[in-house]
């Protein structure tokens, strides 16, 4: 049974308007503190929400909005060199292209129009528990007290150091990340996502209309630069560095040249977490990316998000917070729901990342390499449990994990 009343979400991006949404449809009221000034609708470029995060963001009823907003990617192809092959994928399941900053938006505004409370320019540095809940320090001398607290706050997340102080942070995969919406008059059918090995870095591209086309760059890069520290570099100089990258790759080299600089998206460098060893402590919890941040590679950082936030929050709303009698507590329940899961894509997307840098020698043979694997990959073995996932709101998490 839920003893849970109130929450503190940490952090306003992906996660925290999500599990504040489904926190508040749980019946628990959830109030988002964010360390911005405002609402960070500025940070990154597009991505691809798999079909399970679709499906999860309709339990809020979220759904709807973003497959408006969307493009729908409904074929994918490998690009090497100048060859091309096409991808199997699932005949019932199809990607979303959006923009981070609208989805974000849409989020966040959704989440206000369901009368959850934002407040800005609140950067956690301390927590008190205590017999009444826990109570949230921030920086500028204000303080909050709920029964929970729930760290959405990124990769760089201090909730979690606050759980374990010897919590692993985020590897750099090698690679810097930009994005950018540019014009293209190139025959580029929408509905289609290309994964493109170019000669020098790796990209990826897709028309969300005609003439109109949304590319990602992957730039392998020794130093690691932050989002800030990356964003302190003129965009003029990360332009001329894309375009030497890409120059000898089409249509890479097009769409570097094509970019302007107000149109460029700088993200900084691509991370992907290692798997954390606590999850929660006493009334604390994690999730979204500061628990689990598969690469960019799996497709999925974003719709994983999405659906720990729902699934914690039905957790909340059927089992105590902590221990309580013969129930256990709602959290462990969360992490037996979510590990295997986040992990096992994290995993596979791993993989897929060391393709993205390869040798000398592996890039002559990536040809054939991809060639077999486009025709012996099992499309459903590989990623029909990742993209048919569903949550069922309405069934209680103890049957639920009865049943499993």
């Amino acid at each position: 049974m839920s003893t849970t009343r109130t929450a503190l979400v940490i952090g306003g991006g992906i996660a925290g308007p999500v599990t504040a949404t489904a926190l508040h449809k749980a019946g628990i009221e959830a109030r988002v503190y964010e360390a911005y000034p405002g609402p960070t609708f500025g940070i990154g470029s597009g991505l691809a929400l798999a079909p399970n995060g679709v499906a999860a963001l309709d339990v809020i009823g979220a759904g709807d909005r973003i497959r408006e907003m969307a493009a729908t990617i409904t074929a994918m192809e490998m690009s090497v060199g100048d060859k091309k092959l096409n991808m199997p994928g699932l005949p019932d399941a199809v990607l979303q292209l959006v923009d981070r900053n609208e989805l974000h938006q849409a989020l966040h505004d959704h989440a206000v129009v369901a009368g959850i409370p934002f407040e800005y320019n609140k950067r956690l540095i301390g927590v008190d528990e205590h017999a009444e809940g826990i109570t949230a320090h921030f920086a500028d001398g204000s303080s909050a007290t709920a029964d929970v607290l729930i760290g959405a706050d990124g990769i760089r997340s201090t909730v979690r150091s606050l759980i374990d102080s010897n919590a692993p942070g985020p590897e750099y995969t090698g690679m810097l990340g930009f994005g950018a919406m540019i014009d293209s008059d190139l025959d580029i059918a929408p509905g289609t996502m290309t994964f493109a090995f170019g000669k020098r870095a790796y990209y990826l591209y897709g028309a969300t209309e005609p003439g109109r086309i949304m590319w990602g760059a992957n730039l392998p890069h020794p130093e690691y630069l932050s989002l800030s520290e990356a964003r302190a570099i003129p965009a003029e100089h990360w332009l001329r560095v894309l375009r030497e990258t890409y120059a000898e790759d089409t249509p890479g080299g097009e769409f570097a040249r094509n970019t302007t600089a107000d149109a460029l998206e700088t993200t900084g460098a691509l991370h992907i977490m290692p798997p954390v060893p606590h999850w929660y402590r006493g009334r604390m919890v994690l999730v979204g990316d500061s628990v689990h941040a598969p690469s960019n590679s799996s497709g999925q950082g974003a719709s994983l998000a999405i659906e720990s936030g729902i699934q914690l929050a039905r957790c909340l709303r059927d089992l105590p917070a902590v221990p309580a009698g013969d129930d256990p507590s709602a959290f462990a329940v969360y992490e037996q729901l979510r590990r295997t899961r986040v992990q096992g894509i994290a995993a596979r997307a791993a993989k897929v990342n060391h393709s993205k840098t390869p040798g000398p020698v592996a890039r002559k043979i990536m040809p054939l390499m991809m060639r077999l694997m486009v025709r012996f990959m099992d499309m459903e073995k590989t990623m029909g449990a990742e993209q048919r996932y569903r949550i069922d709101w309405d069934a209680t998490v103890q049957r639920e994990l009865a049943a499993a």
